[in-house]
């Protein structure tokens, strides 16, 4: 998976700093899955926490700017993933995807889940038989319009 340079650089210096997403989220002050988002490129940072990545990081001013840029998402992908990770995410929407409509239909109405009003968290669940990943996403039901 290649990354923008900007991105490329970004990591380069959280590495450097030993820092985590979580801090770096905390100096933006936003989320960590929105923030770590962003500093891949998927989202826009507005330009007051740009610079406080950008001062955290000793960024220089062009990846700064990148990071308060509308992005191309879902650019950085192949389909379908190579990588384990996301393969895993991706197997999980071709497995349990019909499951999930089905419900939100049943439940909602005809629409869809926003994934523009949305927010999403991770967590890690201890548990004695293997650590859980616990993935929650939370969008805006969205009905279909008649016209």
């Amino acid at each position: 998976m290649a990354f923008s340079d900007a991105t490329q650089t970004i990591l380069e210096a959280k590495e450097k700093k030993e820092l985590t997403f979580a801090q770096i989220a905390e100096a933006a002050g936003c989320s960590e899955v929105f923030c770590t988002a962003a500093l891949y490129g998927q989202q826009t940072l507005s330009p007051e926490q740009a610079k406080a990545v950008a001062d955290l990081l000793d960024l220089p001013i062009e990846v700064e700017n990148d990071l308060k840029s509308i992005p191309f998402r879902g650019a950085n992908f192949s389909t379908p993933p190579t990588d384990p990770t996301i393969y895993r995410l991706y197997e999980i929407v071709l497995v349990y995807g019909d499951t999930i409509k089905a419900l939100i239909h049943e439940k909602f109405g005809d629409g869809i889940m926003s994934a523009i009003d949305f927010k999403m968290d991770l967590d890690k669940e201890e548990d004695p038989h293997g650590d859980r990943v616990v993935i929650t996403l939370n969008g805006k039901f969205l009905k279909y319009k008649t016209f």
